[in-house]
């Protein structure tokens, strides 16, 4: 059975991508589109409230959540609010894996293999692995990644992260399992207070 999952986006510039993900998820059972806009969250909501809201009410259900990164995604508080509720354990609702897909405007197709079987199966085609340990390594090969997944990786979490122009049916499959099946042991860095305004 597919799982659900919650797409976070940049709406005005990465619309186009969102609507072809899922489009092609939908020909090819790859997963169910859990996505709800999160546009009316009120500012003068408390962290804790909007992060219950976005946990309770708009990732209901979902179990993992993909991130489309663009070249604006990094400074939208909405999407930030995404990611750090969906790392969230809530009440109702548990904390969801997290794959992050960088698109063709970030112009990189560097990768970020978190999960046991990804370099095999899913870089298959990338011989030599570097570890990395430093932050400035890691915003030099995602420029465009969102702060809070580069904290999450400096401090152990496993979120993967693949090029848009590596995604097959199979590998994103793969990739949507193993971030479901390790999403109740992944031990989040929720430290970095959420955005309250877009940079």
């Amino acid at each position: 059975m597919a799982h659900r999952v919650f797409i976070s986006y940049h709406h005005d510039n990465d619309q186009g991508h969102k609507n072809a993900l899922v489009k092609w998820a939908n020909e090819n059972d790859i997963f169910v589109d859990w996505s709800v806009d999160t546009g009316d969250i009120s500012d003068d909501l408390t962290d804790q409230q909007i992060r219950e809201k976005i946990r309770d009410e708009y990732l209901r259900d979902s179990t993992v959540t993909i991130v489309l990164v663009g070249t604006e995604t990094k400074n939208r508080k909405h999407v930030d609010w995404e990611i750090y509720s969906s790392m969230y354990d809530g009440k109702i609702n548990k904390k969801s894996g997290i794959i992050a897909i960088n698109l063709p405007s970030t112009n990189t197709s560097n990768c970020h293999a978190a999960h046991p079987g990804e370099h095999e199966n899913v870089f298959p085609h990338i011989s030599s692995w570097t570890s990395v340990t430093e932050r400035t390594e890691y915003e030099r090969r995602h420029p465009y990644m969102p702060a809070r997944i580069i904290d999450n990786w400096l401090s152990g979490a496993k979120i993967s992260a693949i090029s848009w122009g590596d995604l097959t049916v199979e590998r994103l499959k793969y990739m949507i399992e193993k971030a479901f099946e390790g999403r109740a042991n992944c031990n989040y860095d929720l430290t970095q207070p959420m955005k309250r305004r877009n940079s």
